[in-house]
């Protein structure tokens, strides 16, 4: 049975039995004490806690999840996978035990041909947590499972959690034999590799706490209600229904590995280290393939450096393979034909997948000859010191200039025989991060404890935002800091942070800077606003300082924007929105928004594009925009449900997480994006705008920077003061200074090449003098002498390189050269071959010249070259030459 086929008669059984379907949630998770979804009740987590009243009681899904915790076992066991697709069934305090027992047996033992999966009832064991009296009788009793196959395992087994505060329980696994041939007999309480576990049903009753591991957490208290969170690891039942050995020969991954066998000629079941390479490329590609089309881009933090990792841990492994071409983008188009039945969406986004993935692999095929070469230098000079430990520093090295994920640097010294100082890396990781967050953590809330604004948030509730149609209002002061501490009141000259009910001010978001503006108490005090941000959702603290009177909580306010501020970051925020369709128009959908900042008169867009883009593709972009301005379009939002706005096209940024409704900007029949920012009504009032360039900013995504409005026309109006200037230097109209400075700049060079014609000539003049000048040091003809200040260190090199050319006959010759270029003494010394005979080799001398003028030096033992930091040591380099010879010769 086919993995889509897995999927469809899971979902078509629970909806025929009252469950709404529910699609997969992104694997971006969010929740923030998760980076990636790593279990299919992740999107359900609000209804457990009963923070959200569930729109439905009965629920089913497949979600996709990711986990990375055991990402060194990948490949290595049957059973670990980065990626994998959970089956879940949910009940929200309808049935409980009884009700999931008896579903879950249903569908697995039903035949194929009725809509089950046709499992042999005789070969699933069941497991229950220690005390759970209830579960183990429904299964014997109302199911018929014999005791035998029935068996009580503890917490770190059957007790269920996220890892994380939140919903836990018991739980009951069912679990498939599979036979002798994988071991031991004695169910899975003894061997977990014969006994598969491919169902685990959750009693989902309590809340727990803080703690490590499976084991040490407190539990909290009881949920609300007693709810059902069941996980079916699609993989898992693919592999058994299939007959494979392991998840890798499932269909889904086992076309993948196919694929690499055809990339690198490595035979699958031919040797087990080879086998292992396979399975991990086959798991992290597809990994790879499904975090990239869920927006996430490779990174140094994050969930972005989990892609990174995952994806070149795939790189890596192909290399192990023999693979010497890039394969990405061979290996991603499987895995989008593959996965595409089960998620269209791939195909829909193969181009923005493929754009982002075959960047990555570009800069580390580019990073790892470049690190490879370091590490291996590493650990020659650690073993030559004796030491079998990489240190933490070269380790952070690698990371930190070559992006090489630790792991990678674990696996490459392991494979040498050393391990690495991962406390050391880890430390410096952690002082990297630290002084990276500090300005923005500083910036987004203060230093106050973000417990405090939560509890603003559970005293009074959101902040009210009107700014959409007012840029002033009546509001109330309902939550004060002073210097991060909550108080009841602030003096003049405090920094404070107001929250109120209701405001105008629009808190940084969604790429748009915060309003700045006054806020005024009938108490005649005034508040400058400098900042509004959201430290926790729905809170809008407004940053400032008391210019007058006193602030006290409680007291009524009138707020009010800087109304000129507004309209010139709205102007920006709307030029973004042509900008990024304009460029959709011109390079595709993979020109897909990477990020932006929306301040007055200017904004910056990222997007994703593997290469630079062209300056006339620029230029018609910049055409398009105004040509759009010119149109003058109206510029609308309305707000929708979020299925309503996919239809009408709305374009949604990736790893944006969007609620069950979003406002929806449209600009004429031009635009349409979600999007909660503050707008112009008309394109008209733009005016003007000026793309000022294009650059890199990371692996895959470029920036654009621009000018609007006045500060666009302002860049012209300098522009053509420029031009004004240069026209009149030239003596040439506009049109024509492109011609008129190149031609300029073409004589220009040729007089620099006529310049450095005379130099050298100049130059080698003196090469027969200085020939001439030849003393005998013990039958050695030795030249020396210093050639005037600023002779380059080729015009240097070719002058020796002439002298040793014109003393004749057999006997050995050393020509030693010394000039002062910018300040700095510079050295070439040759020798021929009968000097060479004799020892005196180049290397050797211009070592001895340059450690006497403070520096270094080498080459080759025909010519080399030196140089050091004082030029007033020449005389003595000289006598070191001469002494040298005279002792060698």
């Amino acid at each position: 049975m086919e993995s889509a086929e897995i999927r469809r008669r899971w979902l078509s059984f629970f909806e025929e039995r009252g469950h709404t379907v529910v699609p997969s949630a992104s694997l971006i998770a969010d929740d923030p004490t998760l980076l990636l979804v790593p279990a299919g009740m992740v999107p359900f987590k609000p209804y457990f806690l009963g923070e959200v009243k569930p729109p439905h009681q009965r629920a089913t899904s497949v979600q996709k999840c990711v986990r990375t915790p055991d990402i060194e076992e990948v490949g290595k066991t049957t059973r670990h996978g980065t990626f994998f697709q959970m089956c879940g069934n949910f009940s929200f305090g309808d049935y409980f035990k009884e009700g999931a027992i008896t579903y879950a047996w249903e569908l697995l033992t039903s035949s194929v041909a009725d809509g089950g999966y046709g499992l042999d009832p005789e070969r699933l064991w069941i497991t229950v947590y220690l005390d759970d009296d209830e579960a183990e009788q429904i299964w014997r009793e109302k199911i018929g499972v014999p005791a035998e196959r029935i068996q009580r395992l503890g917490k770190k087994d059957n007790y269920w959690s996220m890892g994380v505060p939140g919903p836990c329980g018991p739980c009951s696994e069912i679990n498939y034999d599979r036979g002798p041939e994988f071991g031991v007999e004695g169910g899975p309480a003894v061997n977990d590799e014969r006994y598969v576990e491919i169902w685990n049903l959750v009693f989902m009753e309590f809340e727990r706490g803080e703690g490590t591991g499976k084991e040490d957490f407190e539990i909290l208290g009881e949920l609300p209600s007693k709810n059902i969170d069941t996980g079916l690891g699609l993989e898992r039942l693919a592999m058994i229904l299939q007959g494979v050995q392991n998840m890798y020969e499932t269909d889904t991954l086992r076309v993948v590995m196919d694929k690499a066998t055809e990339l690198t000629g490595v035979r699958y079941g031919a040797d087990r280290g080879s086998d292992v390479s396979l399975r991990v490329v086959a798991d992290h590609i597809r990994t790879s393939a499904m975090l990239i089309g869920d927006g996430v881009t490779p990174g140094n933090e994050g969930r972005g450096y989990v892609l990174r990792r995952i994806m070149r841990r795939a790189i890596r492994n192909m290399r192990l393979l023999g693979a010497t071409q890039p394969v990405v983008a061979d290996l991603i188009d499987v895995v989008v034909k593959t996965m595409g039945e089960q998620y269209p969406e791939l195909e829909t986004d193969r181009k923005r997948i493929e754009t982002v993935a075959l960047a990555e692999e570009a800069a580390f095929l580019k990073a790892l000859k470049g690190g490879t070469n370091i590490l291996d230098t590493a650990v020659t000079e650690t073993k030559s010191a004796g030491g079998q430990v990489l240190s933490g520093d070269k380790a952070f090295l690698l990371h930190d200039t070559w992006g090489f994920p630790i792991d990678l640097t674990l696996e490459m010294a392991a494979e040498q025989g050393l391990s690495v100082d991962e406390a050391g890396f880890r430390r410096l990781m952690k002082e990297q991060r630290e002084r990276a967050k500090a300005d923005a953590k500083a910036k987004k809330s203060g230093h106050a404890d973000l417990s405090a604004y939560r509890a603003v948030a559970d005293n009074s509730g959101s902040t009210e935002f009107t700014g959409y149609t007012s840029t002033a209002g009546e509001s109330t002061i309902v939550g004060l800091l002073v210097d991060g501490v909550p108080s009841p009141a602030a003096t003049e000259g405090d920094e404070v942070e107001i929250v109120l009910d209701r405001t105008p001010f629009y808190a940084e978001g969604g790429g748009q800077l915060a309003d700045q503006g006054r806020i005024k108490l009938d108490t005649g005090a005034v508040i400058q606003v400098r900042d509004v941000q959201q430290p926790v959702p729905g809170v809008s603290v407004h940053k400032g300082s008391v210019q007058v009177g006193e602030v006290t909580v409680g007291s009524s306010a009138y707020a009010a924007i800087d109304i000129n501020r507004r309209r010139a970051i709205a102007r920006a925020h709307s030029a973004t929105h042509l900008t990024h369709q304009a460029l959709r128009d011109a390079l595709g959908p993979t020109a897909a928004q990477a990020g932006s900042e929306n301040s007055p008169g200017r904004f910056r867009f990222d997007f994703g594009s593997p290469a630079a883009v062209p300056g006339t593709v620029l230029l018609d972009v910049e055409q398009k925009i105004n040509e759009v301005l010119a149109r003058e379009l109206d510029v609308q939002a309305e707000v929708m449900s979020i299925d309503e706005a996919k239809k009408q096209g709305a374009i949604a940024e990736f790893g944006e997480k969007y609620g069950e409704r979003v406002r929806v900007v449209t600009i004429g029949d031009f635009s349409k994006e979600l999007c909660g920012g503050t707008h112009v009504h008309n394109t008209a009032q733009l005016g003007l705008v000026k793309l000022l360039g294009e650059s890199s900013i990371g692996s895959g995504v470029r920036r654009i920077e621009a000018l609007v409005g006045v500060d666009a026309y302002n860049f012209l109006a300098k522009e053509h003061t420029v031009v004004a200037q240069l026209q009149e230097l030239v003596k040439g109209r506009s049109e024509e200074l492109p011609e008129k400075i190149s031609g300029m700049l073409a004589k220009l060079k040729d007089a620099e090449k006529e310049i450095e014609k005379f130099r050298a000539e100049k130059v080698l003049a003196a090469a027969a003098g200085l020939a001439g000048s030849a003393k005998d040091v013990r039958g050695t003809a030795l030249v020396t002498g210093q050639v005037p200040d600023g002779t380059s260190a080729d015009d240097l090199r070719k002058l020796v390189l002439d002298v040793r050319g014109r003393i004749q006959g057999d006997r050995p010759v050393v020509v030693a050269l010394f000039t002062t270029a910018n300040g700095r003494p510079l050295t070439v010394i040759a020798t021929n071959e009968a000097a060479r005979g004799r020892g005196l080799k180049a290397g050797d001398l211009v070592r001895t010249a340059a450690k006497t003028l403070g520096g270094g030096g080498g080459g080759k033992p025909d010519v080399a070259q030196g140089g050091g930091q004082n030029p007033d040591a020449i005389g003595d380099a000289v006598a070191a030459v001469e002494r040298l010879v005279a002792e060698t010769a």
